[in-house]
């Protein structure tokens, strides 16, 4: 044998005895991959079928990996703090928060205690499908020393996206920066859930709509997919690459959407440093110890692998950073809790509103609204979170003192005390990102005077929850068709409701400016849709990525003036005219949904209903970038569910893929493909049926 056959050899072998080593479970023994099915439908979608819970969850993980493994490896890549190896500075910033907030200590001192032992069964079965994947495909492995994967590798992992999602990036921003606020005036993100039943819905049937507006591509775009097992986990949904379950979606009995809420889940400490130790703070009259810790960041920088040295420190308070402008903790919820995934899984296997509530008052997710509904009529809204139960003597909307343990938060208020409807009069639930105070109908809504000022729940209203209540008034009941009117109206509010008075645009007569008196024109006339066909939403979209831009350059636009709209109005034209060589342009052809060679026309606009924010591609087009990405549409009939959906893209990230971009027609023309939970029937229209093993 040459040298490097021995190598070779000697690396396989080694891979292979962490592998089984991995394999090895506290709490039980890893499936037969013979054991499990991966059915594929004719859209590419995986239908994943075992006897276990824990079969399902290997070959969920396997069934991804041949989708995206790429993006699942660089999510266990930043759980292991290895991403600098593969993306460079970029990577190693990920590397550093993630240390940094101690995700990895958390999840090292609770796994053993707070992980049920069913639960690891889940989690070690999954790692193992996923290292599977990895020793069958080495030439898509990007960085080798990442294998093999653990269960507290996924959990850390998840653990950094909940803190991101808590405030814990914005917070370290405005740190590090001094910054007030990361966000534009204009706010592009947005997401939409709605719920109906029999009180509402003209068939008596109940309604679900499961809409969440996420990145197109990358770490939370999601993939959907359908885990069915003899244990009783049945559901189609969607997830992110590395979870080992669905995040959103239905079983036989209930389904729920997620939409992002904004309550106060973080708070901020500035630290009273000892001039004489800066090692030291003041806490209740007495010098406390900040806890440091030497942590090395891994980045290869010209292929060249180097590594950094880098200081992070702990207070009482929790993750502290020591900047010139002093030191400041970081407290969060979402930090001392490390069973969100678990809990998702329970909410998978719920059969009824009791067991689902049941889940919910695990309490481990640190945020997210949540519509429910069900086969047995009942619908029902939270807005779930982490919320700490505060000293109401400080402001807690600004920084906190950390001299004194009366703003040490330790308690959280229970899911009962948290804002909720359970079964309005009125028969419908919806939440788009606004507030919780206006769920249904303003007769059944509940007071935010019923609730701690502490928890700082938004209170304002948006261009899509305006909408919703205007088409809502139509309808003294509605059929699914209206129904899915609703959900994919791409018209503007009579009233706009951006954060910049949009308004005053629509204010201008094409008198106010000579040579843009045609595209001021275009523009008042427009029926505020944005549709493809529209040359006034168009005009609108330009104008609004070119505030964006200058918002992030340090604009501020906290009204907008007629002479900064004819300002803007005037680029609109002069970018029309270099890159299409006329005005006329409809949205159509500005605005396009790409993926590999195809681009096709897409529709919205940031914060119609159908929502589609966009981002810079070529010629002086954009293409979509966040917003309608999955969709899925429930009806809870008495002789079962129906149940469509459709992807932005298709069911594959791999561009050799047939189903890497086969739902972009459906996508675009706002059309779904019918989807069930039927075993049998997923069994006869399967495309392909075959086991998670290498060929």
């Amino acid at each position: 044998m040459n040298l490097y056959l021995a190598v070779q050899f000697f690396n396989m072998k080694l891979f292979v005895i962490l592998f089984l080593a991995n394999c090895v479970s506290s709490v039980g023994q890893i499936v037969d991959p013979k054991s499990i099915d991966i059915l594929r439908d004719k859209w590419g979608v995986p239908h994943i079928y075992s006897k276990t819970d824990a079969g399902v969850a290997y070959g969920l993980a396997w069934a991804h990996s041949e989708d995206d493994f790429k993006t699942i490896q660089q999510g266990f890549l930043a759980g292991k703090a290895m991403l600098g190896l593969y993306s460079g500075k970029k990577g190693a910033t990920v590397d550093y928060v993630i240390q940094f907030l101690q995700c990895r200590k958390i999840v090292d001192e609770l796994y053993q205690t707070d992980i049920s032992p069913s639960y690891k069964l889940i989690l070690e079965n999954y790692a193992a499908g996923i290292n599977a994947y990895a020793q069958a495909h080495p030439e898509e492995v990007l960085v080798k020393k990442l294998f093999p994967v653990y269960p507290k590798d996924m959990l850390t992992y998840s653990l950094l996206q909940l803190a991101i999602s808590s405030g814990a990036d914005k917070a370290l921003k405005e740190i590090t920066e001094g910054t007030v606020s990361t966000l534009p005036e204009f706010s592009s993100g947005g997401s939409n859930a709605y719920a109906f039943n029999s009180k509402k819905t003209e068939d008596g049937n109940v309604y679900l709509a499961i809409n969440s507006h996420q990145p197109l591509e990358g770490p939370v775009a999601w993939y959907e997919a359908h885990l069915m097992s003899d244990e009783g986990w049945n559901i189609l949904g969607a997830l992110f690459p590395g979870s080992p379950s669905i995040l959103h979606g239905c079983n036989e009995y209930l389904g729920w959407a997620h939409t992002v809420n904004n309550p106060d889940k973080l708070d901020v400490y500035q630290l009273e440093l000892n001039p004489q130790n800066k090692n030291q703070y003041k806490l209740d009259g007495k010098w406390e110890e900040l806890i440091t810790t030497v942590v090395k960041l891994k980045v290869k920088i010209a292929g060249i692998p180097i590594s950094v040295k880098k200081k992070i420190h702990e207070s009482k308070f929790g993750p502290t950073m020591v900047t010139k402008k002093g030191a400041f903790s970081i407290r969060t919820g979402a930090l001392m809790e490390i069973r969100a995934l678990e809990q998702w899984y329970l909410m998978n296997k719920a059969k009824n509103y009791t067991q689902f509530k049941k889940a919910l008052d695990v309490g481990a997710l640190p945020g997210y609204n949540i519509v429910y509904a069900d086969r047995f009529d009942t619908i029902y809204y939270l807005s779930n979170g982490k919320i700490p139960i505060r000293n109401p003597a400080y402001n807690w909307t600004g920084t906190l003192s950390g001299n004194t343990t009366k703003t040490l938060w330790k308690d959280f208020y229970t899911i009962n005390e948290l804002p909720q409807v359970l079964n309005p009069p009125s028969g419908y639930l919806y939440n788009s990102n606004h507030s919780p105070y206006n769920a249904t109908a303003v007769s059944d809504n509940i007071q935010a005077g019923s609730y701690d000022p502490t928890m700082n729940y938004e209170t304002h209203d948006n261009n899509r929850s305006n909408r919703f209540m205007e088409m809502i008034a139509h309808y003294p009941k509605l059929n699914f068709e209206d129904f899915k009117t609703i959900k994919y109206d791409l018209q503007l509010p009579t009233k706009l409701a951006y954060r910049t008075n949009a308004d005053t645009l629509f204010m201008l007569s094409p008198s106010d400016a000579g040579s843009n008196k045609e595209i001021i024109s275009a523009l008042v006339s427009w029926d505020r849709k944005a549709t493809i066909d529209s040359k006034g939403a168009a005009i609108f979209a330009a104008l609004f990525y070119k505030m964006v831009e200058e918002q992030n350059n340090g604009a501020a636009y906290k009204s907008l003036s007629k002479r900064k709209c004819l300002e803007l109005l005037a680029f609109v034209k002069s970018y029309f005219e270099k890159n299409f060589g006329r005005t006329n342009v409809t949205l159509g052809e500005y605005q396009k949904l790409v993926r590999g060679d195809r681009s096709l026309q897409l529709p919205g606009l940031p914060d119609v209903i159908a929502s589609m924010y966009s981002k810079e591609f070529k010629e002086g087009k954009v293409r979509g970038d966040q917003g309608e990405s999955y969709i899925e549409l429930v009806k809870f009939t008495k002789n079962g569910l129906e149940i469509e959906t459709v992807n932005c893209y298709g069911s594959s990230n791999k561009p050799e893929s047939k189903h890497y971009a086969d739902q972009m027609e459906l996508f675009v023309q706002q059309k779904t493909k019918p989807m069930t939970l039927n075993r049998e029937e997923v069994y006869k229209q399967a495309v392909s049926i075959y086991h998670p093993i290498k060929n």
